[in-house]
């Protein structure tokens, strides 16, 4: 049996209008954006080296800054999600929300074909690893509260005001 290597990581940290961001890429694809006070347990990445010539990094760099220049409403950056099978689910399932919309807990898991998988969508989602490329900023509570967020609740209203300012340009 083939010996599995062990995954390298190269990461790069990214001024935004959120914070510091910094963005972690293995060589088959993003691996995570993580806030500028994250949890190191929230998405155990393990060691990366500083790299600012890793072309995912650059990347996922000008789509992000398209992103937040308003140019950008679609990420095609490529992705590597590491998690649990239902994590993935989870996770895959965000990257079908439109640009502007959000989702319930309860919506997610109804997509996902089990309703009393809420709280596991909530606590998935908030290990989410890939911030903002995979929006976990627009899950809402089911009363239509903004509910838990890495980057803090203040960072997930900017993030939704600035999708939803897009859509109705008089609101920015």
């Amino acid at each position: 049996m083939k010996e599995k290597k062990p995954m390298k990581y190269y990461h790069k940290i990214i001024k935004s209008p959120v914070g510091e961001l910094k963005l972690v890429a293995s060589d088959q694809g993003l691996a995570a954006v993580l806030w500028e006070n994250d949890d190191p347990k929230r998405v155990p990445i393990g060691d990366s080296t500083a790299s600012s010539n890793n072309l995912i990094l650059q990347e996922a760099e000008k789509q992000l800054n398209e992103y937040f220049e308003k140019k950008r409403t679609v990420f095609t950056v490529k992705l590597d999600f590491s998690g649990t099978p239902f994590q993935k689910k989870v996770w895959e399932a965000l990257l079908n929300i439109p640009f502007g919309e959000t989702r319930t807990y309860g919506e997610i898991a109804r997509e996902l074909g089990d309703i009393k998988a809420v709280r596991a969508v909530g606590a998935a989602n908030g290990k989410n690893p890939i911030s903002i490329i995979a929006p976990c900023h627009r899950v809402i509570g089911a009363s239509g509260k903004l509910t838990g967020f890495a980057g803090g609740l203040d960072n997930k209203a900017r993030l939704l005001q600035m999708e939803d300012s897009r859509k109705n340009p008089t609101l920015w």
